[in-house]
């Protein structure tokens, strides 16, 4: 079993940076992509970012791109999301996902169907 838990996640105030960060913890595993989606009260779930960790490369959602960077730990299974000027739209709970078997790697790390193992979120909230 192998658990993904997001941590950094509280209330900022727009236009602030904020950084995430996802570690894995039991099972150790290799990983071919992360990612990082997220959801807001009435919404459905939001591709945010990922990084396919073989070729280094790195996709965003278009509401996101220019203002947050993706990156993925070297040695430990570990992500990161920094966000910078935030704005009140991005409130929402944020998942950090993991993909194992290469689906999302290969497929571009868009697709939430794609991963295989889902932290539990962090609400990341931001005042107007």
């Amino acid at each position: 079993q192998v658990q993904l838990v997001e941590s950094g996640g509280g209330l900022v105030q727009a236009g602030g940076p904020l950084r995430l960060s996802c570690a894995a913890s039991g099972r150790t595993v290799s990983t071919h992509a992360m990612g990082w989606f997220r959801q807001a009260p009435g919404k459905e779930r939001e591709f945010v970012a990922g990084v396919s960790w073989a070729g280094g490369n790195t996709n965003y959602g278009n509401s996101v791109k220019g203002r947050f960077t993706v990156s993925r730990g070297n040695s430990k299974n570990t992500a990161y999301l920094q966000m910078n000027s935030l704005k009140p739209e991005d409130t929402a709970v944020y998942y950090c996902a993991a993909d194992t078997d290469a689906r999302a790697a290969s497929s571009g790390t868009g697709y939430s169907r794609d991963y295989d193992f889902w932290g539990q979120g962090t609400q990341v909230t931001v005042s107007s």
